[in-house]
């Protein structure tokens, strides 16, 4: 098992396959993927979405691959992609082979699809041939009927596993060995035990999904629930979100689940905010949704806090780079929970942006460093006391409750 800096857990050791020229497995980060949902005869579109997964953190972009004028079409798009490209392939193997010659990075195949396996076997010889390496796609939707039938009439972990399995042997018999399995399905439980059951027989790189998850939130709770589940158990090097949804919303999910667990690095600002309560000041809600809108796409892996009042709000928030809490209609900013600034309530969000922005291109000593601590430590200590004054140290009255309770009994 290999340790990877700021993660929960090892990861199990796999074999590592290059896809164009971004590692899986072996160590190597874990990768976030995505898939057009364009024609890919429509070159100019599907580039326009291929940039705009990149842009939000795809590190590898796969097309489908369905007909010829797909196949041209990738000729087209590979050369100028940001990303390697991966074909999807169904039921035509004929279409991997065109593929390959248009040039794409990788292979997506569901064997279950392609049933005859001299197909399999062909498509493996020439991807040797021209190293390109190609994902087992086992999915509890088009699993083999003969499988099936043997577990029972339903789909099962040790169904999918045998699957792979069986895919595996068709490509060792070619001497095949780029290869890296997903074993998907869209119930949580199967797909995780599925995914368990498969890494203890093999060390080839895993692909985690959560396979036709559905719309948002729901089908982003169970992606989240799955994949997360085996993460932390160092299971898996590459992951997809299968959304109906916008597919940058399935990279930007995938980059902010990776930057969460610490197994990457963070690349946009993550905010945090308090769940708000009698002691707030402001609306907590207002005021993180409209920064979240403010700091966008900006390229600045700070984390932020919106904190609803000056009285916890620092120290509990102590280990984020910038943070800002409200008092007395004013905002009272803190950098590593040292208070640093007082602006209006108003220029709250503009000022965490400001700030933010200086602290990403100078450092928080420096951002420190700029400003007399004092006088700011001195008005958030004014607007402290004034709190507790007028609020009392149990703003929430749990106090009280627990007399009543007490009279119950």
């Amino acid at each position: 098992m290999s340790t990877s800096a700021g993660s929960l857990t090892n990861r199990r050791s796999t074999r590592q396959i290059m896809v164009g020229k971004v590692p899986v497995g072996g160590g190597a980060p874990i990768t976030v993927q995505s898939m057009t949902i364009t024609k890919t005869a429509d070159v100019e579109g599907t580039l326009q979405q291929i940039y705009a997964l990149a842009g939000a953190g795809c590190d590898i972009v796969r097309c489908t691959c369905n007909e010829i004028e797909a196949a041209e079409g990738l000729a087209q798009i590979v050369p100028r992609s940001p990303v390697p490209i991966i074909a999807d392939i169904h039921h035509q193997y004929k279409m991997a082979l065109a593929a390959m010659e248009a040039g794409v990075h990788g292979l997506r195949l569901n064997p279950g699809n392609i049933r005859r396996p001299e197909h399999i076997k062909a498509v493996a010889s020439e991807a040797k041939d021209r190293g390109i390496p190609i994902r087992i796609g086992v999915n509890g939707g088009s699993l083999d009927p003969e499988l099936y039938d043997k577990y029972g009439g339903k789909v099962t972990p040790e169904a999918m596993v045998e699957s792979a399995l069986r895919e595996i042997a068709y490509f060792d018999e070619v001497g095949f060995d780029q290869i890296k399995i997903s074993v998907k399905a869209s119930n949580v439980p199967l797909m995780v035990e599925a995914y368990r059951q498969l890494s203890e027989v093999t060390d080839y790189p895993l692909h985690l999904g959560v396979t036709e998850a559905g719309p948002l939130p729901n089908g982003l709770l169970k992606a989240t629930a799955g994949i997360a589940a085996l993460l932390l158990e160092g299971i898996g090097d590459t992951i997809r979100y299968s959304l109906t949804a916008d597919p940058v919303e399935e990279a930007r999910a995938g980059r902010q689940l990776l930057e969460a667990l610490g197994l990457r690095e963070r690349k946009n600002v993550d905010l945090i905010a308090c769940p708000s309560c009698g002691r707030a000041e402001i609306d907590v809600i207002d005021v993180a949704n409209r920064a979240m809108q403010a700091f966008g796409e900006r390229k600045i892996p700070l984390q932020v806090a919106v904190m609803g009042c000056v009285v916890n709000g620092p120290g509990e928030a102590r280990e984020a780079d910038l943070g800002i809490a409200a008092g007395n209609k004013r905002g009272h900013l803190f950098v590593k929970g040292r208070n640093v600034a007082v602006v209006p309530e108003s220029e709250m969000v503009e000022a965490l942006v400001e700030w933010a922005e200086f602290i990403h291109e100078h450092g928080a000593e420096a951002a420190i460093a700029r400003v007399d601590t004092k006088i700011a430590e001195r008005e958030a200590a004014k607007d402290r006391s004034m709190l507790l004054d007028a609020q009392g140290d149990d703003v929430n009255h749990s106090h009280d409750r627990l007399v009543e309770i007490r009279k119950k009994i």
